[in-house]
């Protein structure tokens, strides 16, 4: 019996180990996905910007107490990756996170992003938004599944993170 006891606990300490022994390579990747959602947006660079989005993703609004296709919102957006990437437009987006759970296959990520955007007139414009995204991995890409833009935030509370 005492036998039986040790090989469960030794069975159990292995596998959560092996659990979180991913953990910062997982994260090494989900960094490198916000970084090329950045560089997506940055040079507008719609295709890449989609690639990095799921077929059936789902897109959230806190603010306007809506939920439709991110399919839907990536042909509202096309207009401005255009403008970006003709110089037309400046864009770009920063991500913070305040927590960041998942596994080798699944990220729940929280937080807050930063749009700022220069228009052809000059206005700049800077939008603080809290959010949460989920995403899986699929044939070794993190693809975001549900994106959503919980509500405004501000440039305090993005600095606090």
């Amino acid at each position: 019996m005492k036998t039986l006891l040790a090989l469960t606990f030794l069975l159990s300490s292995c596998l959560l180990a092996e659990e979180a022994a991913p953990e910062p390579t997982r994260l090494k990747q989900l960094d490198a996905y916000w970084a090329e959602v950045s560089r997506s947006v940055g040079a507008g660079d719609f295709a890449a910007y989609e690639a990095t989005c799921h077929p059936e993703g789902v897109l959230i609004s806190g603010s306007k107490k809506t939920s439709s296709p991110l399919a839907d919102a990536l042909k509202r957006w096309k207009k401005e990756f255009d403008a970006t990437k003709s110089g037309a437009m400046k864009a770009r987006v920063e991500f913070k996170f305040s927590q960041r759970l998942g596994d080798v296959t699944t990220a729940h990520e929280t937080g807050m992003f930063l749009y700022s955007a220069v228009g052809s007139d000059g206005k700049e414009t800077h939008d603080y938004v809290h959010f949460e995204a989920l995403l899986v991995k699929r044939d070794g890409r993190w693809k975001i599944l549900m994106e959503y833009q919980k509500s405004k935030g501000t440039r305090a509370e993005f600095e606090a993170l």
